[in-house]
């Protein structure tokens, strides 16, 4: 296939990067319908002289967005169309660079998982051929964990087109802080699984088919308890159906604003002042509240593609200052 190479902005330009749908001209509208429904194929890519000057919203959906003008942050975006993932932007070992979590039991974390292949970054879980015992703790199943190198900022927009997997296991795009600073911050723009599995929770039951957001400010040495404020909302299908776009605005230090799709759904007041910078978090983990069945559900039984969370594209953007408005 034709991997065509994104050119993004320098800090002090605005030079959109190229978007991959399937019609050069196509109303804001249309294009909603397509991001939404359509796998990235090579024969579903837009003409390429079409670019993405901002984010993906659908016009009249998210106002705040649109009324604004936007620079890519490079950084921190991909389109995921070569052959292999972008070590210069994503992190795939789950330990290093002051991250040291391998995987929530029985779900371990593995670099191998991660690829690049037909225009998205893929994680594929799967058993271990062996259980392995780190730490004292059990692991018989395998996902990943990708992180962005840079951390993002307050102000910032963060957007990924992304197909759950059809498992047990989780599916998510999330922002997380660094250990060593006085607050642990987590924001979750979306956290799904692919399948119930018949032991689930009972508040869990509809997670396979869920728009769901945190704002957790986490326990440390500096606060004892931990603080955890949501935004939720049930979606008609399956995470696992098709590619959604879920995206958060992180407006300010005391408000997040979240999209799907392109329209704006809810938004989260954080119980203390979000000012830290972090990182992007990918985890394809497991979860005690959905627990995998003994005889390995779908994690063991599902086809390659059911058993598969896929990244069309991640998108950070920044406001324009002043001097880069158009």
């Amino acid at each position: 296939m034709h991997h065509r190479q994104l050119h993004f902005a320098k800090e002090t330009k605005r030079v959109p990067f190229v978007n991959k749908i399937i019609v050069a001209l196509l109303t804001n509208a249309a294009l909603s319908a397509l991001m939404a429904c359509s796998p990235p194929t090579t024969a579903n890519k837009l003409d390429e002289s079409l670019p993405v000057i901002a984010p993906f919203s659908v016009p009249g959906h998210a106002p705040q967005i649109e009324a604004l003008d936007w620079i890519p942050v490079a950084s921190m975006s991909d389109e995921f169309n070569g052959s292999e993932i972008d070590l210069n932007k994503w992190q795939i070992d789950p330990v290093g660079n002051g991250w040291m979590w391998i995987g929530r039991p029985p779900g371990l974390f593995k670099a191998e998982n991660v690829s690049v292949t037909g225009g998205s970054m893929n994680v594929e879980v799967s058993p271990l051929e062996e259980t392995t015992y780190l730490k004292g703790r059990e692991y018989k199943y395998q996902g990943a964990i990708v992180r962005s190198l840079e951390a993002g900022q307050p102000g910032w927009y963060y957007e990924a087109r992304m197909k759950a997997n059809a498992t047990e296991m989780s599916s998510t795009f999330w922002l997380m802080t660094k250990s060593d600073g006085v607050k642990k911050l987590e924001l979750d723009i979306q956290e799904c699984v692919g399948k119930m599995s018949p032991y689930a929770t009972e508040w869990a039951k509809n997670w396979d088919r869920i728009f769901h957001s945190n704002a957790i400010h986490r326990v440390n040495q500096h606060n004892p308890h931990k603080v955890q404020i949501q935004g939720f909302e049930y979606l008609p299908e399956q995470n696992h159906e098709r590619y959604f776009v879920y995206a958060a605005w992180w407006k300010s230090e005391k408000e997040v604003r979240f999209y799907l799709d392109g329209k704006y759904v809810y938004s989260i007041e954080p119980s203390v002042d979000w000012d830290v910078p972090a990182f992007y978090q990918m985890a394809i983990e497991t979860y005690d509240w959905n627990p995998v069945p003994d005889d390995g559900g779908m994690v063991v039984t599902g086809t390659q593609e059911e058993r598969t969370t896929r990244y069309d594209w991640i998108r950070t953007w920044r406001p324009a200052d002043s001097s880069e408005r158009l």
